[in-house]
Protein backbone atom coordinates (compact mmCIF):
# COMPACT_ATOMS: atom_id res chain seq x y z
CA UNK A 1 0.00 0.00 0.00
CA UNK A 2 1.54 3.22 -0.83
CA UNK A 3 2.23 6.06 1.45
CA UNK A 4 -0.25 8.20 3.18
CA UNK A 5 -0.75 11.79 1.03
CA UNK A 6 -1.80 14.50 2.45
CA UNK A 7 -3.14 18.04 0.27
CA UNK A 8 -4.73 21.13 1.54
CA UNK A 9 -7.80 23.01 -0.30
CA UNK A 10 -7.36 20.30 -3.14
CA UNK A 11 -10.64 20.64 -5.15
CA UNK A 12 -12.93 17.73 -5.17
CA UNK A 13 -15.22 16.73 -7.53
CA UNK A 14 -18.31 18.68 -7.38
CA UNK A 15 -22.14 18.16 -5.93
CA UNK A 16 -24.18 19.91 -8.43
CA UNK A 17 -26.60 22.08 -6.48
CA UNK A 18 -30.35 21.74 -7.12
CA UNK A 19 -33.43 22.73 -5.39
CA UNK A 20 -33.83 19.91 -2.76
CA UNK A 21 -37.50 20.39 -1.89
CA UNK A 22 -39.86 21.69 -4.84
CA UNK A 23 -41.00 17.54 -4.64
CA UNK A 24 -41.27 16.94 -1.60
CA UNK A 25 -44.33 16.75 0.38
CA UNK A 26 -44.28 17.86 3.57
CA UNK A 27 -43.59 15.91 6.76
CA UNK A 28 -46.44 15.72 9.24
CA UNK A 29 -46.31 16.79 12.83
CA UNK A 30 -44.83 12.96 14.04
CA UNK A 31 -42.12 13.35 11.39
CA UNK A 32 -43.65 10.55 9.17
CA UNK A 33 -43.36 11.42 5.48
CA UNK A 34 -44.44 10.09 2.05
CA UNK A 35 -41.92 7.50 -0.06
CA UNK A 36 -43.47 7.08 -3.43
CA UNK A 37 -42.78 5.15 -6.23
CA UNK A 38 -42.25 1.10 -6.81
CA UNK A 39 -39.10 0.97 -6.11
CA UNK A 40 -38.45 3.05 -3.19
CA UNK A 41 -42.19 1.71 -1.58
CA UNK A 42 -41.25 -1.55 -2.55
CA UNK A 43 -37.99 -1.65 -0.64
CA UNK A 44 -39.65 -0.46 2.28
CA UNK A 45 -42.59 -2.07 2.67
CA UNK A 46 -39.77 -5.36 2.51
CA UNK A 47 -37.67 -3.61 5.32
CA UNK A 48 -38.55 -4.91 8.35
CA UNK A 49 -36.85 -1.99 10.34
CA UNK A 50 -39.22 0.35 8.36
CA UNK A 51 -42.54 1.80 10.61
CA UNK A 52 -45.38 1.88 7.62
CA UNK A 53 -47.74 3.76 8.93
CA UNK A 54 -50.18 3.88 5.92
CA UNK A 55 -50.33 2.63 2.26
CA UNK A 56 -52.25 4.00 -0.83
CA UNK A 57 -52.25 2.43 -4.16
CA UNK A 58 -54.25 3.64 -7.68
CA UNK A 59 -56.53 0.78 -8.72
CA UNK A 60 -54.32 -0.25 -11.02
CA UNK A 61 -51.62 -0.25 -8.39
CA UNK A 62 -53.37 -3.02 -6.49
CA UNK A 63 -53.09 -5.33 -8.97
CA UNK A 64 -49.14 -5.64 -8.55
CA UNK A 65 -49.18 -4.89 -4.87
CA UNK A 66 -47.51 -7.70 -2.09
CA UNK A 67 -47.09 -7.13 1.16
CA UNK A 68 -44.00 -8.89 2.57
CA UNK A 69 -44.67 -8.64 6.24
CA UNK A 70 -47.27 -7.68 8.69
CA UNK A 71 -48.55 -4.21 7.36
CA UNK A 72 -51.56 -1.54 6.87
CA UNK A 73 -53.84 -2.94 4.46
CA UNK A 74 -53.69 -0.68 1.32
CA UNK A 75 -56.36 2.10 0.98
CA UNK A 76 -57.43 1.85 -2.80
CA UNK A 77 -57.78 5.43 -3.95
CA UNK A 78 -57.89 7.45 -7.91
CA UNK A 79 -54.84 8.32 -9.08
CA UNK A 80 -56.09 12.10 -9.04
CA UNK A 81 -56.26 12.10 -5.12
CA UNK A 82 -53.05 10.77 -4.88
CA UNK A 83 -51.74 13.20 -7.01
CA UNK A 84 -53.35 15.80 -4.71
CA UNK A 85 -52.13 14.30 -1.50
CA UNK A 86 -48.57 13.91 -3.03
CA UNK A 87 -48.02 17.45 -5.46
CA UNK A 88 -48.11 17.44 -8.92
CA UNK A 89 -44.20 16.74 -9.10
CA UNK A 90 -44.33 13.55 -7.03
CA UNK A 91 -43.77 10.45 -10.10
CA UNK A 92 -45.83 8.16 -7.51
CA UNK A 93 -46.66 5.13 -10.01
CA UNK A 94 -49.22 4.90 -8.58
CA UNK A 95 -48.51 3.71 -5.30
CA UNK A 96 -47.20 5.89 -1.68
CA UNK A 97 -46.34 4.69 1.85
CA UNK A 98 -46.72 7.02 4.88
CA UNK A 99 -43.39 6.00 6.67
CA UNK A 100 -41.34 7.44 9.71
CA UNK A 101 -37.47 7.78 9.32
CA UNK A 102 -35.65 4.72 9.58
CA UNK A 103 -33.85 4.24 12.89
CA UNK A 104 -30.02 5.33 12.85
CA UNK A 105 -26.92 3.31 12.61
CA UNK A 106 -23.81 3.49 14.21
CA UNK A 107 -20.34 3.33 13.43
CA UNK A 108 -20.14 0.18 15.69
CA UNK A 109 -22.44 -1.55 13.27
CA UNK A 110 -20.11 -1.80 10.16
CA UNK A 111 -16.98 -1.05 12.28
CA UNK A 112 -15.19 -4.60 12.76
CA UNK A 113 -16.80 -5.87 9.56
CA UNK A 114 -14.04 -8.41 7.83
CA UNK A 115 -14.32 -6.64 4.01
CA UNK A 116 -15.76 -4.43 1.97
CA UNK A 117 -16.51 -0.95 0.89
CA UNK A 118 -17.82 2.17 3.76
CA UNK A 119 -18.42 5.54 1.44
CA UNK A 120 -17.79 8.94 3.16
CA UNK A 121 -19.69 11.96 2.45
CA UNK A 122 -18.70 14.93 3.54
CA UNK A 123 -20.98 17.83 3.55
CA UNK A 124 -23.05 16.00 0.76
CA UNK A 125 -26.63 18.37 0.92
CA UNK A 126 -28.65 17.62 -1.91
CA UNK A 127 -30.62 14.89 -1.49
CA UNK A 128 -30.73 13.88 -5.45
CA UNK A 129 -26.94 13.40 -5.40
CA UNK A 130 -27.29 11.22 -1.81
CA UNK A 131 -29.97 9.17 -2.89
CA UNK A 132 -28.47 8.52 -6.11
CA UNK A 133 -24.97 7.28 -4.39
CA UNK A 134 -27.78 5.27 -2.13
CA UNK A 135 -28.28 3.57 -5.42
CA UNK A 136 -25.28 3.18 -6.32
CA UNK A 137 -23.99 1.71 -2.90
CA UNK A 138 -26.48 -0.83 -3.10
CA UNK A 139 -25.73 -1.98 -6.70
CA UNK A 140 -22.20 -2.59 -5.57
CA UNK A 141 -22.72 -3.75 -2.42
CA UNK A 142 -21.25 -0.81 0.00
CA UNK A 143 -21.17 -1.70 3.40
CA UNK A 144 -22.80 2.03 4.75
CA UNK A 145 -22.58 5.61 3.69
CA UNK A 146 -21.32 7.95 6.74
CA UNK A 147 -22.38 11.42 6.59
CA UNK A 148 -21.74 14.44 9.53
CA UNK A 149 -24.51 15.57 10.94
CA UNK A 150 -24.09 18.61 9.81
CA UNK A 151 -24.89 19.94 6.63
CA UNK A 152 -25.71 16.80 5.32
CA UNK A 153 -29.27 16.21 3.70
CA UNK A 154 -31.47 14.54 5.71
CA UNK A 155 -34.14 11.60 4.78
CA UNK A 156 -36.69 12.65 2.32
CA UNK A 157 -38.94 11.75 -0.10
CA UNK A 158 -36.53 12.97 -2.68
CA UNK A 159 -33.78 10.85 -1.45
CA UNK A 160 -36.19 8.28 -1.00
CA UNK A 161 -36.79 8.03 -4.81
CA UNK A 162 -33.64 9.08 -6.41
CA UNK A 163 -31.92 6.05 -4.58
CA UNK A 164 -34.91 3.94 -6.22
CA UNK A 165 -34.75 1.20 -2.74
CA UNK A 166 -31.34 1.55 -1.62
CA UNK A 167 -32.32 4.01 0.96
CA UNK A 168 -33.44 0.83 2.79
CA UNK A 169 -30.49 -1.26 1.63
CA UNK A 170 -27.69 0.19 2.21
CA UNK A 171 -27.40 1.51 6.24
CA UNK A 172 -26.71 5.26 7.09
CA UNK A 173 -24.73 6.00 9.66
CA UNK A 174 -24.38 9.89 10.88
CA UNK A 175 -21.42 10.88 13.28
CA UNK A 176 -20.97 14.09 14.89
CA UNK A 177 -17.26 14.21 13.89
CA UNK A 178 -15.89 13.16 11.09
CA UNK A 179 -12.29 13.57 11.64
CA UNK A 180 -12.62 11.29 14.78
CA UNK A 181 -14.67 8.59 12.68
CA UNK A 182 -12.25 8.51 10.15
CA UNK A 183 -9.26 7.63 13.06
CA UNK A 184 -11.37 4.75 14.60
CA UNK A 185 -11.82 3.30 10.93
CA UNK A 186 -8.10 3.15 10.15
CA UNK A 187 -7.48 1.85 13.94
CA UNK A 188 -9.91 -0.97 12.80
CA UNK A 189 -8.22 -1.76 9.65
CA UNK A 190 -9.79 0.43 6.92
CA UNK A 191 -7.66 2.07 4.12
CA UNK A 192 -9.03 5.74 3.35
CA UNK A 193 -8.92 7.04 -0.18
CA UNK A 194 -9.97 10.49 -0.51
CA UNK A 195 -11.44 11.18 -4.91
CA UNK A 196 -9.72 14.25 -5.33
CA UNK A 197 -9.95 15.86 -8.65
CA UNK A 198 -6.52 17.06 -8.57
CA UNK A 199 -4.62 14.15 -7.04
CA UNK A 200 -1.55 13.14 -8.72
CA UNK A 201 -2.58 9.63 -8.59
CA UNK A 202 -5.28 7.85 -10.80
CA UNK A 203 -7.66 5.60 -8.86
CA UNK A 204 -7.38 2.67 -11.25
CA UNK A 205 -3.53 2.94 -9.84
CA UNK A 206 -4.46 2.03 -6.13
CA UNK A 207 -4.42 -1.34 -5.11
CA UNK A 208 -8.10 -1.75 -2.87
CA UNK A 209 -7.94 -2.92 0.24
CA UNK A 210 -9.83 -5.72 1.62
CA UNK A 211 -11.29 -3.05 3.55
CA UNK A 212 -12.00 -0.08 1.74
CA UNK A 213 -12.98 3.27 3.04
CA UNK A 214 -14.16 6.14 -0.15
CA UNK A 215 -14.57 9.76 0.79
CA UNK A 216 -16.20 12.66 -1.36
CA UNK A 217 -15.93 16.13 -1.24
CA UNK A 218 -19.16 17.98 -2.53
CA UNK A 219 -20.84 21.32 -4.09
CA UNK A 220 -17.56 22.83 -5.13
CA UNK A 221 -15.63 22.96 -2.05
CA UNK A 222 -14.87 19.50 -2.32
CA UNK A 223 -13.53 17.70 0.99
CA UNK A 224 -12.74 19.92 3.75
CA UNK A 225 -9.27 20.46 4.91
CA UNK A 226 -9.07 18.17 8.32
CA UNK A 227 -11.20 15.28 5.53
CA UNK A 228 -8.04 15.84 3.10
CA UNK A 229 -5.87 14.91 5.74
CA UNK A 230 -7.26 12.06 7.51
CA UNK A 231 -7.34 10.07 4.40
CA UNK A 232 -4.21 7.59 3.64
CA UNK A 233 -4.01 8.33 -0.01
CA UNK A 234 -5.82 10.53 -2.85
CA UNK A 235 -6.80 9.38 -6.24
CA UNK A 236 -8.34 11.25 -9.39
CA UNK A 237 -10.85 9.95 -11.76
CA UNK A 238 -8.80 10.08 -15.11
CA UNK A 239 -11.60 12.21 -17.67
CA UNK A 240 -10.78 14.27 -20.26
CA UNK A 241 -9.07 17.63 -19.95
CA UNK A 242 -11.95 19.94 -21.83
CA UNK A 243 -13.91 18.81 -18.13
CA UNK A 244 -13.26 19.48 -14.83
CA UNK A 245 -15.34 17.47 -12.62
CA UNK A 246 -18.21 14.94 -12.42
CA UNK A 247 -20.87 15.03 -10.55
CA UNK A 248 -20.06 13.88 -7.27
CA UNK A 249 -23.23 10.90 -7.65
CA UNK A 250 -21.46 9.92 -10.73
CA UNK A 251 -17.82 9.70 -9.30
CA UNK A 252 -19.24 7.74 -6.31
CA UNK A 253 -20.49 5.25 -9.15
CA UNK A 254 -17.21 4.95 -11.31
CA UNK A 255 -15.46 4.37 -7.88
CA UNK A 256 -17.58 2.04 -6.38
CA UNK A 257 -17.98 -0.43 -9.47
CA UNK A 258 -13.87 -0.61 -9.63
CA UNK A 259 -13.75 -1.59 -6.02
CA UNK A 260 -16.46 -3.48 -6.65
CA UNK A 261 -15.19 -5.20 -10.09
CA UNK A 262 -11.99 -5.80 -8.79
CA UNK A 263 -12.80 -7.92 -5.96
CA UNK A 264 -15.52 -9.86 -8.08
Amino acid sequence: MNSKHHRRNAPALREKSRDQGKSAPNRDTSGSYWLYGWHAVNAALANEHRPVRRIIVSEAGELRLKLPRKLPDAQVMPAREIDHLLGKDAVHQGIAALVAPLPGHVLEDVLHAPSGTILILDQVSDPHNVGAILRSAAAFGALAVITPKDHSAPETAVMAKAACGGLDIVPRITVTNLASCMRDLQQSGWWIVGLDGEAKQNLHAIKPSTKMVLVLGAEGKGMRRLTVESCDELAKLPMDERMESLNVSNAAAIALYQFFASRA
